[in-house]
């Protein structure tokens, strides 16, 4: 089969403020490019994300930033429409009850419909919470769900739901994006978390990083991402802001070690590595991470991540991480993704997904009526 159109409808492409599937994005649809297919991202120019673009418009992807309204939205639909596969992103922002909708509606009789999760949990809680919600019956008629996480409890959820296919896609690093750079003065620290100020977050944030950070004293600890400014913090933490994704490297790098904190709902679901996880490991940090289901298919526990169950064990692994050690680790993860978890490694499967379910689609007779 000849390479794809794909219309796809998300957030941001070209931006990761206040976007964190930013970086997610970017991998797949690169490595998809790089495979022969062509992908139009469509973005609302909301949140003032273009003010804070973190790329150009790539070569590997055409962006259409339309209007955040009505009839923005209906205008980048109409120019959606008649691609092979159509793609409705979760948590675009803005109209995403229309863009639900819409998207099975703009499908060819021979194309595909897809929904990509890129926060399952706070979907599948929305749908469950409102039997009424218009999206129970709009599910049905996308060809398959596409998810960011969540293992085999979340595709057993989207099949009750009457989802006909769910498949995990998980997060995953970009060399090309994500690698060892020289350590950076601005950020050197004995441990750094870099992540937005998130209702579903905060509360874990606090133990695992301030507290750990209290624990510290007199080790330097630093805050990076949106929304903190007005977050009492403990005297050895300094807040950076929001990091552009050209620093992210040197973040990571710099300090003897890194944490991520998920988020409430991704933790109780397991299964679900944040973007940070495989960009730590990428530029060949030292990652520690709360303790979640599922992280030994991505890293080994103790070799080539730390695992900590609250605050306290951040603090005390800290404590006890030698430079040496710390190296040592993360060379260890960054030749786990390598060899496990790259974005190339995911467009693969994402493409025998969907060129297996367009030759299911157009060995179907199209139906009286209907354009061929």
């Amino acid at each position: 089969m000849t390479g794809l159109s794909i219309a796809f409808y998300g957030s941001s492409l070209v931006s990761a403020y206040w976007n964190g599937a930013a970086t997610y994005y970017r991998g797949i649809v690169k490595e998809l490019a790089a495979r022969g297919h062509r992908v139009t991202f469509f973005e609302p120019d909301a949140y003032e994300r273009q003010k804070h673009r973190d790329i150009p418009d790539p070569d590997w992807a055409r962006v259409v930033v339309y209007e955040a309204t009505e009839a923005g939205v209906a205008q980048a639909l109409e120019q959606g429409r008649g691609a092979d596969v159509v793609v409705k992103a979760s948590g675009v922002g803005v109209f995403d009850a229309l863009l639900e909708a819409a998207v099975p509606e703009i499908r060819r009789p021979d194309g595909l419909a897809v929904f990509w999760d890129v926060d399952a949990p706070a979907t599948l809680a929305r749908l469950h919470a409102d039997p009424a919600d218009p999206f129970h019956a709009a599910l049905r008629r996308y060809d398959a769900v596409l998810t960011y996480g969540g293992g085999q409890p979340v595709v057993d959820a989207y099949g009750a739901l009457g989802a006909r296919e769910c498949v995990p896609v998980y997060n995953a690093v970009d060399p090309a994006t994500h690698h060892p750079v020289p350590p950076d003065p601005r950020f050197a620290a004995a441990l750094a978390f870099l992540g937005n100020r998130l209702p579903d977050r905060e509360a874990r944030v606090e133990e695992f990083f301030l507290r750990a950070a209290a624990l510290l004293p007199g080790r330097p600890c630093l805050l990076g991402g949106a929304g903190w400014d007005d977050k009492p913090l403990p005297g050895n933490v300094r807040h950076l802001g929001h990091v552009f994704t050209a620093d992210h490297n040197a973040f990571n790098c710099t300090p003897l070690a890194v944490l991520n904190v998920s988020r409430e709902s991704m933790a109780a679901t397991g299964f679900s590595p944040a973007t940070r996880v495989f960009e730590a490991a990428g530029a060949a940090a030292c990652l520690i991470t709360d303790a979640w289901e599922g992280i030994g298919l991505f890293l080994e526990p103790g070799r080539e991540v730390l695992v900590a169950r609250d605050g306290a064990e951040v603090a005390a692994l800290v404590a006890g991480l030698t430079p040496e050690r710390a190296r040592a680790i993360g060379a260890a993860a960054r030749n786990r993704v390598l060899a496990e978890h790259t974005y190339a490694h995911r467009a693969v499967l994402v493409e025998r997904l969907l060129t297996g379910r367009l030759a299911q689609e157009r060995a179907q007779p199209v139906p009286a009526g209907m354009p061929a």
